[in-house]
Formats: C-alpha cells, structure tokens, sequence
C-alpha cells in the first residue's frame, strides 16, 4: 500500500496527490512514469510523474478524472492509500545524460497544455536545479484550467500564459504565441512539447519550419505501461515503436500523429460502456451482459 500524503484539486476534475512511495522516489528521473491502482480490482493507470522527492521519499502524480478508473483515484483523499504505485518506469528526457556544460549553452522552451503542465514541471525544475534556463508557454482552454503555474514561475527562467478564451495571458493557442516570440528575436535550440495530442502535432508542425528540434511525449497513448498490451504503439520515423518502454518521449518531428490519434480513440467506446455499468451497479444494478466477453 501507497499512502497519500497529500491531495490538492488544481483544477476541475484535476488532483494533485503526494504519495509515500520511497523506492521510487530515489530512483525517479525527469520524463518516468508511473503505474497506479486505486485498489486491488483497480485497472492499471500509467501516470507521468509531476514531482518526486528522494529525501522526503514521496512521488507526485496528477490525475484527470475522465473514466472509471481515474474517478476511482480521484476518490481517495489525504490518509488513504493507492493499493500499488509501480515504477519509475519508461525512458528518462534525453537531456538528463548531457553534458552539463553543454546544456548551459541551450535555450529550451518547453510549451505545456493542459494537465500536461504537470509533467513538464519536474523537466523545467530538473533544469533550473543544474543552472540551465528554459523559458515556459502554458496554454488551456481558460485561465480557469490553468495548473502549476506558481510552481512554474520559481523555476523557468521566464512564464508565457495562453489562454483560447484570452481570460489569462496571451489571447490564442500555444503555437500562436511561439511564432510571436520567435517573430520577437527570440531563439531556442530545443522545444519539448506535452498536451493534447492534437496540440502536439501542431507544436511540431510550427517548429518543424523553423527547424528547431522538438521532442513530445506521447504518455496519453500508454494503457498497460509495460508494452505487452500493443495499445501503445506508434509509428516514428517510419518504424513502430511501443510508447511505454521506447518513450514515452520521441522526435516530434518524425512522429504519425494522425495514427497516434486514431489509436488513442481506439478504446472510448469500451470506456463509456465500463462507466454505464459503474454507474447501474452504484444504483444497485448490475448487469452482467458482456462482462464475460
């Protein structure tokens, strides 16, 4: 069992837990993830890792309740524990094995959307801990989806907010504000960029002209975390790759978004159905029509 220290709603339907899981902790690198189960029949949810503390011991994670299982983590409060917390697993960022002198030398802008916020943190923080400056776009719908942005500010050398309602910062999508700081004089070597996968794909689209070197994660694909499942495989390059234990963090540039995307609504339909049957057996129903299939 995984005690949860700590739970913060940062958003709608958005939380923040802080979990006692030392092992992990210890062993965590920037761009890792997770696997975690609310209990013992729980299904297995690949989650990025927002935050980790060797010292204290504890791991971070964010979660969006969208479907059954995320509700159910979503559930448990502070003094409660997640039944496992599996990890780190997956390929750190490239960038934690390069020369640190080397690093210094590079301009990163990292562009977040949405609940992909939390996974750029630890990157921008692992950064700013080794004297490397990398300035931050954070976009969402509106200022109220807006997460980790004071944490943000303490570690990027510089914050830009976009907002498509414009209620907070730049009025506009992410990629729209990238070509104004680029269209400004800026320059960057490095983009990383994590959100939705159709911000990804046109984050990639816009740098890709610019000839700036872009890596995405594609976390959203992962289902079992361990590569045997196959949901998670993704054409890069040209050649199929598995997201969980190839990436979860690849060249934008060479990824097929359109095929991610396809697969990633591969599985909805049998979401909505596991949710209808949650919701019949909270009220006292249960059917047991194709729950053996």
């Amino acid at each position: 069992m995984y005690p949860i220290l700590e739970k913060r709603c940062l958003a709608k339907g958005i939380y923040l837990m802080k979990v006692l899981a030392p092992r992990v902790a210890h062993a965590a690198r920037p761009g890792q993830f997770v696997i975690v189960r609310a209990d013992e029949h729980g299904e297995r949810v690949p989650l990025t890792i927002s935050d980790f503390d060797a010292a204290e011991g504890s791991v971070t994670i964010v979660t969006q309740a969208i479907g059954v299982s995320t509700h159910k983590i979503c559930e448990l409060e502070a003094g409660d524990a997640l039944s496992d917390l599996a990890g780190p697993l997956g390929r750190p960022s490239a960038f934690v094995t390069e020369p640190l002198e080397e690093l210094r030398s590079k301009r990163f802008i990292f562009i977040a959307g949405g609940v992909g916020t939390a996974p750029v943190y630890p990157q921008v923080k692992w950064l700013h801990d080794h004297g490397v400056r990398a300035e931050v776009i954070i976009g969402a719908k509106t200022r109220d989806m807006l997460i980790f942005t004071d944490a943000m500010r303490a570690v990027a050398s510089e914050l830009h907010i976009a907002t498509d309602d414009g209620s907070e910062g730049f009025h506009g999508l992410v990629t729209q504000l990238l070509e104004k700081l680029i269209a400004e004089g800026r320059h960057y070597d490095e983009c990383v960029a994590i959100g939705p996968m159709v911000m990804m794909k046109f984050v990639a689209l816009t740098t890709k002209k610019y000839g700036l070197k872009t890596t995405v994660s594609l976390n959203a694909l992962m289902v079992d975390g361990t590569g045997m499942c196959g949901a998670c495989r993704v054409t890069v390059g040209g050649k199929t790759r598995f997201t969980c234990v190839d990436g979860p963090e690849f060249d934008g540039h060479e990824v097929d978004f359109d095929e991610a995307m396809r697969r990633q609504g591969m599985y909805r339909g049998e979401e909505q159905r596991r949710a209808a049957i949650e919701a019949e057996r909270a009220a006292g129903h249960v059917c047991r029509i194709g729950l053996d299939k």
